[in-house]
């Protein structure tokens, strides 16, 4: 495989979903990188946006298996991970899987489950692996959550836990379309494809073989310069120092950027990182790993996208940094 053809499946996917979905091309261009990363992703923001459009349509273009969870106060582990059923034909207990043994799980209002429930993905979403009645089995390749939640209606939510939230990869918002042209293409649209789920509108562009192939070959072809290293590293050692900041950001945030920057760089046709393509993700893989001191959380003063902003602005870029090996 060639970077090159990294690049070619990537600039079919988006099309693809360029297709069916509206506007925001670089939050398609993100979710594709977060994917080809190996990482979860976690959509918040208001109703009606597209969040789970854009998580059924993602998961349907690359080809991969995929299983949609419905999340609700009463949902239980096992209604996720699976559980042990007897079968009187066979006068044994045989393991019923759940919906998590797939390669894209699409949870939905991921906050709206209990706790514990919740806490049965942390495994899952870091190990690949499950352990259903103490046995431990293997989930498939590629294996990766895209979740949604509701960031305003919080009547019978529960928040994510920080360890929950530190396993995703990337954290993103939709926002509104941004023109009027973008507004109405939404309703022709509708009017065309008569229903409101397009989704049997895409064709898969590529399959579970070829996705694991992109995913191998970005985690071991990409090349990254140490003095991008360096300003990875500089950038989260900023964010435990700033003066507004209680928790900074962990070394898994680290790697956050260092992961999603080489799958951008594949997408863009190039076999090495450079810093606008740390720069990208910074907001979208720190944001929700920083805790604000609880002061100037009440005074509205600052906000973590500032916090960002002001790192970025006065950590000095690398000028000179090898391209390729």
């Amino acid at each position: 495989m060639h970077v090159d053809q990294v690049k070619a499946v990537s600039n079919a996917v988006l099309e693809g979903l360029g297709k069916v979905y509206v506007g925001k091309r670089m939050v398609l261009r993100k979710l594709l990188a977060a994917s080809l990363a190996n990482g979860h992703v976690l959509f918040e923001d208001y109703p009606g946006l597209g969040k789970t459009l854009l998580a059924k349509l993602f998961s349907r273009i690359t080809g991969c298996g995929w299983s949609r969870v419905q999340f609700t106060p009463d949902l239980m582990p096992a209604d996720i991970l699976g559980t042990r059923v007897w079968k009187q034909q066979q006068s044994q207990f045989v393991l019923e899987r759940g919906p998590i043994f797939t390669n894209v799980l699409l949870a939905d209002e991921i906050n709206r489950a209990p706790p514990k429930t919740q806490a049965g993905l942390l495994e899952a979403m870091e190990e690949r692996q499950v352990t259903i009645e103490g046995e431990t089995h293997k989930l498939a390749e590629p294996f990766f959550v895209i979740a949604t939640q509701n960031p305003i209606e919080m009547e019978g939510t529960y928040p994510l836990p920080e360890a929950q939230m530190d396993r995703f990869l990337i954290k993103m918002s939709m926002g509104y379309v941004e023109t009027l042209a973008q507004e109405s293409l939404i309703m022709k649209r509708r009017i065309f494809w008569k229903q409101d789920d397009p989704t049997g509108f895409i064709q898969p562009v590529t399959n579970e073989a070829t996705f694991k192939a992109l995913q191998k070959f970005i985690e071991e072809q990409i090349y990254v310069d140490d003095k991008i290293i360096d300003y990875i590293s500089q950038i989260i050692r900023e964010t435990r120092r700033h003066p507004v900041v209680e928790v900074g950001a962990s070394p898994r945030g680290g790697l956050a950027i260092l992961k999603v920057a080489r799958a951008h760089a594949a997408i863009t046709g190039r076999s090495f990182v450079t810093p606008d393509d740390v720069k990208m993700f910074v907001h979208d893989a720190l944001g929700h790993r920083i805790i604000m001191k609880m002061e100037y959380v009440l005074e509205g003063s600052f906000s973590v996208e500032a916090v960002l902003n002001e790192i970025l602005e006065q950590t000095e870029v690398p000028k000179e940094f090898v391209g390729k090996r």
